[in-house]
């Protein structure tokens, strides 16, 4: 568990998973959203957000946190993966979760409700298509995060300069 891809729908707590895990694992934590979205809220075209996505995969390890909906482009990310946690928790979590931290536009919430039956199957299937190999978590309770996160700490990842 080096290369690790989060995904899930806002409010999941991706970026809470992600920094928790980086501090079990001594991996660096990409938040995605800082990548893409520009300070007008802008999504970057196609192309470019690949390009980002290959300079952000250059490292031996790395945890990148990040569901762009519509707009990304998964395949990039999940082929370097070898570990992707997928967190399906319930809408009204999310829903809560999303509320409280900010106000968001009708496409975010659109996308928030359709998840499960418009996003998940996407990403199953990109999973299928692009990372047949990565060990896939699919984490629907805030139990079953607990419970990765608690392996994740009791096995940590090798770190390779230690390897002789």
């Amino acid at each position: 568990m080096k290369r690790i891809v989060i995904l899930g729908r806002g409010g999941a707590g991706k970026s809470t998973l992600a920094h928790q895990l980086g501090t079990a694992t001594g991996l660096p934590v990409t938040e995605l959203d800082k990548h893409f979205w520009p300070p007008d809220l802008t999504p970057l075209p196609p192309d470019q957000w690949r390009a980002t996505q290959h300079r952000l995969i250059n490292g031996e390890g790395w945890i990148l946190d990040g569901d762009l909906g519509p707009f990304d482009a998964l395949e990039v990310r999940l082929r370097a993966a070898d570990t992707i946690v997928v967190l399906d928790l319930s809408l009204w979590i999310c829903a809560w979760r999303a509320l409280r931290r900010s106000r968001e536009n009708l496409t975010f919430w659109r996308w928030l409700i359709g998840y499960r039956r418009h996003s998940l199957p996407l990403i199953t299937t990109a999973i299928a298509d692009h990372a047949p190999t990565a060990t896939v978590h699919l984490l629907r309770h805030p139990r079953d995060i607990e419970h990765f996160l608690t392996e994740a700490r009791n096995h940590p990842p090798e770190d390779p300069r230690r390897n002789p």
